[in-house]
């Protein structure tokens, strides 16, 4: 009598259940969050030497507020305004540069150090993971700097309007020209319209490269546009490609929450329907969408440097 010996099957490795949409992003996003301390920590620097360097204005904040009520109205505030300006813009530029080099590096990173082996294991798509990515320098960094802006803001007038109590200058006069409460609503304007929607495809274009590069990511965001522009001015003597560029790079004169210099131009149209009317606007936001999907395609075939 023949009898089938028993066999016993292999042992599968257990496939990992599928997140839900909505939490893995959460976690893709907390994780953003947990390797990239720069997020915060350049802005909170800057905030440091901004405030020490407040210390110095403070010295000569009597004389000059006694010279400023010898000027008209417009000179008077750019008189009192100007180290607050100075502040904003600076804490402001932190955060757009370390965008920059966070979106350039969020993907590229990973290949380098070979952590995406590890992360491509997890039930998580690589769409998922890009746009967790794209919301640190469109949702996340504007946020901390609005934030950190207002704090520091606040520390400043607190401790200018101590100064002026103390050599019996008037606070209510100081406010009156300072206006803080127009200046951090155009501050938060100009965050939304520039840096999140303005911007937007300019750190999808980051990503995009960040996932295709193999190596010197700086130099494929940078060459492909300039070989563009040098051709266009070499066949047809013209520069509208650069120009573009330089528009879109500077905040472009379409976005209506424009700083001027380091300061919101206090004259500044905030209405936002002719902003949303912008054809350069919605173009954008249409190659950022591009972009973002192309990233999410090459993370998925694109392995370890």
């Amino acid at each position: 009598m023949n009898t089938t010996p028993n066999v016993v099957p292999e042992a599968q490795a257990p496939v990992p259940a599928a997140l839900p949409a909505g939490r893995a992003l959460y976690w893709c996003f907390r994780r953003e969050l947990w390797e990239y301390r720069s997020i915060y920590l350049a802005p909170l620097s800057i905030t440091g030497a901004v405030l020490l360097g407040f210390v110095f204005v403070l010295a000569r904040l009597p004389h000059a507020m006694r010279d400023a009520m010898a000027m008209d109205l417009m000179h008077q505030r750019e008189a009192i305004s100007q180290p607050y300006d100075v502040a904003a813009g600076l804490i402001m530029g932190a955060a757009f540069i370390v965008s920059i080099f966070y979106s350039l590096d969020a993907l590229y990173g990973e290949r380098r150090d070979r952590s995406i082996l590890f992360w491509k294991s997890l039930p998580v798509s690589d769409l998922t993971v890009v746009l967790a990515k794209v919301s640190v320098p469109l949702l996340v960094l504007p946020v901390v700097a609005f934030v950190i802006t207002l704090i520091t803001l606040a520390v400043m007038v607190l401790l200018s309007s101590m100064v002026l109590v103390a050599n019996g200058l008037s606070v209510g006069t100081y406010w009156t020209l300072l206006q803080p409460f127009q200046s951090l609503f155009g501050l938060l304007y100009h965050l939304v319209t520039v840096h999140i929607l303005w911007y937007a495809p300019l750190y999808a274009w980051l990503l995009l490269i960040s996932a295709w590069a193999r190596r010197a990511p700086f130099l494929w965001v940078v060459l492909p546009p300039l070989a563009v522009g040098i051709f266009e001015k070499v066949a047809f003597r013209s520069m509208h490609f650069l120009n573009f560029l330089g528009e879109r790079v500077s905040g472009g004169s379409e976005a209506v929450g424009r700083m001027q210099g380091n300061a919101v131009d206090p004259g500044m149209n905030m209405t936002p329907s002719p902003f949303l009317a912008t054809p350069g606007l919605w173009i954008g936001l249409a190659c950022a969408a591009l972009f973002l999907y192309l990233a999410a395609r090459l993370r998925r075939y694109r392995g370890p440097i």
